[in-house]
């Protein structure tokens, strides 16, 4: 298994103290998250599409109709960048010049390929269901073969990537640190709002352990 995922296209260059390149921090990142965007070029037009994914080792899924445009053209084998942003804080400093933000972030490149074994795309899908609602899977109705023919599922290697991270408070110049003006961090943090149920519910539906468990830990 590669360990080291640096390469020269992903080797950050702003900060770059910043930067990480272990597999070990790139996926704490990619399982703390499950929303991502995909940049890709087509005739010379490039397209930035937000999408869920999943992680299952040393590969992202990410899925969507098959008639899907951007679908379509990623399973074509055409480069791709993947980048997943947790945002972790807002940093005020004493000056508008040294305002900056403590956040995660993982940047991949590849080529995606289309999953085509219907387990396997069973067994991606149920990988991103995880991914966003842990234990949702195995309480809902799983998909049909006409349902899984309409959606596609691509695969993205997890192979050339880089993390890049902020902590900490303002770091301002030195004769700054003298203003009065408030510095300090805003922390912030995803928290869900209760539960709304379906209209169409019947009230005898109680509400499943994986819902009251992600209220939980979201708000951990």
């Amino acid at each position: 298994m590669k360990t080291h995922l640096a390469s020269v296209r992903t080797t950050v260059k702003r900060r770059p103290k910043r930067g990480a390149y272990d597999r070990e921090t790139i996926n704490a990142i990619l399982d703390d998250a499950f929303l991502c965007h995909v940049g890709f070029v087509i005739d010379s037009q490039p397209f930035v599409i937000p999408t869920s994914y999943g992680r299952d080792g040393e590969t992202l899924f990410i899925h969507g109709s098959a008639a899907s445009r951007m679908l379509k053209n990623l399973a074509n084998s055409i480069d791709v960048c993947v980048t997943v942003t947790i945002l972790d804080g807002l940093v005020l400093a004493r000056s508008a010049f040294h305002h900056s933000m403590n956040y995660r972030s993982v940047v991949i490149l590849g080529r995606a390929s289309l999953v085509t074994d219907p387990k396997e795309k069973e067994k991606a899908l149920l990988t991103i269901s995880e991914q966003i609602v842990p234990g949702r899977w195995a309480e809902v109705r799983p998909p049909t073969t006409k349902e899984l023919k309409a959606t596609s599922v691509l695969r993205i290697p997890i192979n050339e990537a880089s993390a890049k991270v902020r902590t900490g408070p303002p770091v301002d110049d030195d004769e700054d640190y003298s203003l009065d003006v408030w510095a300090g961090v805003i922390p912030i943090r995803l928290m869900c709002s209760p539960p709304v149920a379906d209209e169409r519910l019947p009230p005898t539906v109680e509400l499943p352990d994986h819902v009251i468990e992600y209220q939980l830990d979201q708000k951990a």
